[in-house]
């Protein structure tokens, strides 16, 4: 994840960056930079790799300026080099951004038609011309940020310096997030209260949508409306733990927020945005085109993600998929053909089972992918191939960003497997690219229902059983929320396919029984009827005085005239992507029954996050 900071000081800053940064490298980097105001001038320092290699080069050509800001960057557009590292800059002013702007091509086209000359390959840069373009029909620094934002699609955090500006900083949130720390007389901007944690512990987390102007007397919020707004300002210990739960109760809903960022920088790590293609960092020791079957094994919620691959797997490159809890793996025998490939998943990277498993596919002679979210683990150690998940340090037991964050890789893997094996034409796979690049702003809208999941959680926190049902990718999260009510709530979830209802389930119905139902409007050629087929089922238990709650899209509500129905409406997107956005109000449905009910939510009982025992 890339990290921003930025500092109104007394003296000069460019120190403080770098200590800054140095306290966000667990993130995860391949290049950082500072710029500063140099009596007035804006002045940069770039450099490649970590980040000794920036302290060397600030320590040659050092820098005075008393305001500053300063990023590490995992690259997303464009490799990792000096020219693409930030901050990016033009005569106004330099910027440092966390995140994806996914209608950059557009935007840059435009900018270059009036002139604009970049000098990088990144979407950043597009975000520096377009305020600078405003600044240059007259309009104030303020001003001219207020008319960009509202340009840039996609899910960002922003950090501006300008130049001439000695006491004005501005940043912006939508999707990732970004706290102003207050000092004496000194004011800071960073991505969290752990970059900011030597200067001060006094913290305002701006809210999706907000956009505050700092000054050396404090700061002024405004809101997506361009309202003036307070935000709390809260006591954060980032200096006593590593990892700060910022301005959430629990960890968990830190998590759950934080996955519009790291998704991101996962899709990011394999991508190459430019060319709309899966670019994999790393070379595969098999051809995918002599792979005639994959096995899948992991446990508990990384089971439910590697059941979404079967289907991304089978869909778009043709190839059989067989995959199982790893302890029953193991000792069923299952037969292998050599030469096959075997996909292992945990965020740990230490699951005992799941380690056994992949001890007994190397016997049969099985090529080896992990994902994990440890790359130094056991099973990332033991692998051909780890593909990791940069999902960042997941501290709440119940898996929430791990698992969309493997979801992603695992959507990765399965569109570069049909490319090759010939399944996918370029069209087909930059219009897959093009719905995983949105992920990140779907998210950040799914994160918008939470009022309204607050609010149904309240009745559902009441309820002694709950059902879930989906089809197709909405049966894995089907099961993987039942899987979380259970985890930190303690209430009694079954999740099962749709169309089973009626060979089992249905004798549970009665107007006791909330049913979560998870039906994304598809209307693909290949599963025409589906959503229907879901909406027959829902009728069923609307008969039987169920209570309804229907997580589905605008199309999908408005086809769905059930009665005792509460609907989650989460906006249009495209099926492939469904699993990864459906997650959120999933996640958030478990998470609020559980504050309700008043259980430790991020340490259930009987529960440990890394399973090393069988």
């Amino acid at each position: 994840m890339c990290g921003i900071v930025g500092i109104l000081g007394r003296e000069p800053v460019a120190g403080q960056l770098l200590d800054a940064l140095r306290r966000l490298e667990y993130r995860g980097y391949d290049s950082a930079g500072v710029a500063t105001l140099e009596h007035g001038v804006l002045t940069r320092r770039r450099a490649e790799g970590k980040l000794r290699n920036l302290e060397t080069r600030l320590a040659r050509e050092p820098l005075d300026g008393t305001i500053g800001i300063g990023h590490t960057r995992w690259a997303t557009h464009g490799k990792p080099t000096e020219s693409n590292a930030h901050p990016h800059a033009t005569d106004r002013l330099a910027v440092v951004h966390n995140g994806i702007i996914e209608n950059f091509r557009e935007l840059r086209e435009e900018l270059e038609k009036k002139g604009a000359k970049f000098g990088s390959e990144t979407d950043t840069e597009v975000v520096a011309h377009l305020v600078t373009e405003e600044m240059k029909q007259g309009r104030s620094p303020m001003e001219a940020v207020k008319a960009a934002l509202p340009r840039l699609r996609g899910a960002f955090a922003l950090a501006f310096l300008f130049t001439g500006e000695e006491d004005l900083l501005i940043g912006a949130r939508k999707g990732s997030p970004l706290a102003v720390g207050y000092g004496n007389g000194e004011m800071y901007l960073g991505s969290d209260a752990i970059a900011l944690a030597p200067f001060t512990e006094t913290i305002s987390y701006l809210e999706d949508g907000d956009w505050a102007v700092v000054t050396r007397k404090g700061v002024e919020i405004h809101d997506a409306g361009g309202r003036i707004v307070e935000r709390a300002v809260v006591k954060s210990n980032a200096r006593a733990f590593q990892v700060d739960k910022g301005n959430y109760k629990h960890f968990m809903a830190k998590e759950i927020h934080e996955q519009p960022e790291v998704v991101g920088h996962t899709l990011a790590h394999y991508l190459d945005m430019n060319a709309e293609r899966v670019a994999l960092p790393m070379t595969l020791p098999f051809d995918f085109k002599k792979i005639d079957r994959v096995s899948i094994s992991a446990c508990g919620t990384a089971y439910y993600a590697g059941l979404v691959a079967k289907y991304w797997f089978e869909r778009f490159a043709r190839l059989p998929v067989e995959i199982d809890v790893a302890s029953e793996f193991r000792y069923r025998e299952a037969p292998f053909q050599p030469g096959n490939l075997a996909v292992f998943v945990s965020q740990s990277g230490e699951t005992a089972d799941t380690l056994a498993t992949l001890r007994y596919a190397r016997e049969q002679k099985q090529h080896v992918i992990s994902i994990v979210n440890v790359e130094t683990s056991t099973i990332a150690r033991e692998s051909d191939v780890v593909m990791p998940t940069l999902a960042g340090p997941e501290i709440g037991v119940a898996s929430t960003k791990a698992f969309t964050c493997q979801l992603a890789t695992l959507a990765c893997l399965a569109i570069y497997a049909g490319r090759l094996r010939g399944v996918l034409t370029a069209e087909d796979e930059r219009n897959l690219v093009r719905a995983l690049v949105g992920v990140p702003r779907l998210m950040a809208e799914a994160l918008r229902l939470e009022p309204e999941i607050e609010i149904l959680a309240r009745d559902l926190s009441k309820a002694r059983d709950v059902l879930y049902l989906g089809r197709g990718t909405a049966y894995p999260l089907a099961l993987e929320g039942a899987l979380k009510l259970k985890e930190i709530s303690y209430i009694h979830a079954e999740g099962y396919a749709a169309g089973e209802l009626k060979h089992g389930p249905i004798a549970l119905i009665d107007e006791n029984m909330p049913v979560v139902i998870v039906a994304p409007y598809d209307k693909s050629a290949r599963r025409e009827g589906v959503f229907e087929k879901t909406v027959s089922n829902m009728q069923e238990v609307a008969a039987r005085g169920g209570r309804i709650i229907l997580i589905t899209d605008p199309k999908g509500a408005a086809e769905a005239a059930a009665t005792s129905v509460t609907t989650l409406v989460l906006p249009d997107m495209a099926t492939t992507v469904t699993p990864l956005v459906y997650a959120i109000p999933v996640q958030l449905i478990a998470y609020h029954t559980a504050v309700n009910m008043g259980t430790d939510v991020d340490q259930p009982r009987n529960l440990a996050k890394s399973v090393t025992v069988e």
